[in-house]
């Protein structure tokens, strides 16, 4: 049996899988965590790696591991290899005025035409521009920007400081692949390339794309991580990458034998890894025409597209994917936060929370949340509150404001597909994942607010599965077809009141601002 292994970087915590490569089945598994905060030195997620992989058993028997991680974080590298500063996470929102002064600068339709964004603080570009502009004496220290899985594939394959790593800092060996790469805002989707005109404009710097082959960097030239097609292989694992405890800050270290991998044996080949949506996107087998729908924190809608998407509005990111498609997405703010705020309003549980609101009809007797609660990303929102709407002494019961926080939340979403569809996206079959999609109510109310078959797969790690299919893509040369349990596939019964009185209800809501 060939093993291979997936790893999840988020913003939380380090997950890595090790499954079967023939039939994608879970063998083993481990996990550690990270630091909470939205700037965090990365060698936090170096130590969680290390843990997560001994966690799971380590990699003697693997023979192939690619990353997924958080996408935009900064890593700002110096030419001797060492971190800069901690890395400005997405959720990281001080750069803020920055995004707005970068789409001053270029245009919101140039800006969507060459690179299938507009800025946002989430991006990777809002951040240098930041760094620039607050961190001057910083700025001028840096040689190479890199994102959360690129960094880690750098120190997986021996590079890194020289006094932490084996092979030293070379910066030219630094990857990346094309859905991480695409949420920089300085590559183009469509071309295939960076926008280096657009990185000279964030940070007042020339760049260029790293080469792959040693030698020192152009003084003043910044590197940029070479983009690595689906199925590439990135290298191979060090045995020694982990090192010794002066290598692991802050951990008593776990050497060679936190990965099992011995100086003399075989290698372990690394895959380019991917940005997280895209990597899930993989895990989940999804083709042109589904649409995934995320319900977490924040909610995210995305379907995988055979064309480039440009939204000069902003709503829709036009991603890149990690099996050569596109990756266009929506971003909504408030998900399963509205579920645990309404639950906690009406003073019961989860599955209390879905009783009460599968005792109400369809529509919720007329009850309509808005849920704006942390203000919404789409609809561009910022400001805007959360309010409840069509309240009479009869409707007002708890069943029916249970099942209009759950209505609320699957109609914020639907707005999502909405503008994907605009965009042009195929939408045929609706994938929905997360931890709130196993309340049954969730499940059967979402098969009245959208008007697609919906399928809830297993509840699963589907980034850390899909950087699997990276690596065993990688490994054999041929992108694998795994099949995805399914726990629930409810009868399509679209009831098209509750969007109505939804977009009725949306359309009196004051902005805030």
């Amino acid at each position: 049996m060939t093993l291979v292994a997936g790893v999840d970087s988020s913003t939380q915590s380090c997950k890595v899988v090790v499954l079967d490569a023939g039939s994608g089945t879970l063998v083993r598994e481990g996990r550690a965590g990270h630091p909470d905060g939205t700037e965090v030195h990365p060698d936090h997620w170096w130590r969680a790696l290390s843990e997560a992989i001994e966690d799971a058993g380590g990699l003697a028997d693997v023979s192939a591991l690619s990353v997924g991680g958080q996408q935009h974080g900064m890593v700002l590298l110096d030419h001797a290899g060492d971190v800069v500063r901690p890395a400005l996470l997405w959720n990281d929102t001080r750069s803020a005025a920055a995004a707005a002064a970068l789409t001053d600068e270029v245009g919101a339709d140039d800006f969507a035409r060459r690179t299938g964004l507009v800025p946002v603080a989430s991006f990777t570009i809002t951040k240098v521009r930041w760094v620039r502009e607050h961190e001057p004496e910083l700025a001028d220290r840096v040689a190479a920007v890199a994102l959360p899985h690129d960094w880690l594939t750098w120190r997986l394959r021996g590079y890194g400081p020289a006094a932490s790593s084996p092979l030293g800092p070379d910066l030219e060996q630094l990857t990346t692949d094309r859905s991480d790469a695409s949420g920089t805002g300085y590559w183009s989707p469509s071309a295939g390339g960076y926008d280096l005109e657009l990185f000279k404009v964030a940070f007042g710097r020339d760049a260029r794309e790293a080469t792959g082959i040693g030698g020192p960097n152009d003084a003043g030239t910044v590197v940029l991580p070479r983009v690595l097609g689906p199925g590439d292989a990135a290298g191979e694992i060090h045995p020694a990458c982990f090192g010794s405890p002066a290598g692991l800050p802050g951990s008593a270290g776990t050497g060679s034998a936190g990965t099992g991998l011995a100086e003399s044996g075989p290698r372990t080949l690394l895959g380019a890894g991917a940005g997280d949506n895209a990597a899930a996107a993989l895990g989940l087998g999804a083709e042109p025409g589904d649409v995934v729908v995320s319900v977490g924190t924040s909610g995210t809608v995305f379907s995988v597209s055979s064309r480039a998407v440009a939204d000069p509005s902003g709503t829709v990111a036009g991603f890149a994917d990690a099996s050569g498609e596109y990756l266009p997405i929506a971003v909504t703010l408030n998900a399963a936060r509205v579920l645990s705020s309404v639950a906690g309003l009406l003073g019961v549980d989860f599955d209390e929370l879905s009783r009460l609101a599968l005792e109400a009809e369809p529509g919720a007797g007329g009850v309509v949340l808005v849920p704006y609660f942390e203000g919404e990303r789409t609809p561009n929102l910022p400001h805007a509150k959360a309010s409840f709407h069509g309240l009479s002494i009869a409707s007002s019961t708890r069943s029916n404001l249970a099942r209009a926080a759950i209505e609320g939340m699957l109609c914020g979403l639907s707005g999502g597909l909405d503008s994907l569809r605009t965009q042009g996206s195929p939408a045929t079959r609706l994938l929905l994942i997360g931890g709130a999609v196993q309340n049954p109510a969730v499940q059967a109310i979402a098969a009245q607010v959208f008007d697609l078959p919906v399928v809830i797969p297993s509840p699963g790690e589907y980034v850390a599965r899909g950087a699997a299919v990276q690596a065993a893509w990688a490994h054999s040369g041929n992108r694998p077809a795994w099949p995805v349990a399914v726990d629930a596939a409810p009868a399509p019964d679209f009831c098209p009141i509750i969007r109505q009185n939804y977009l009725r209800a949306g359309s009196h809501i004051d902005p805030g601002n």
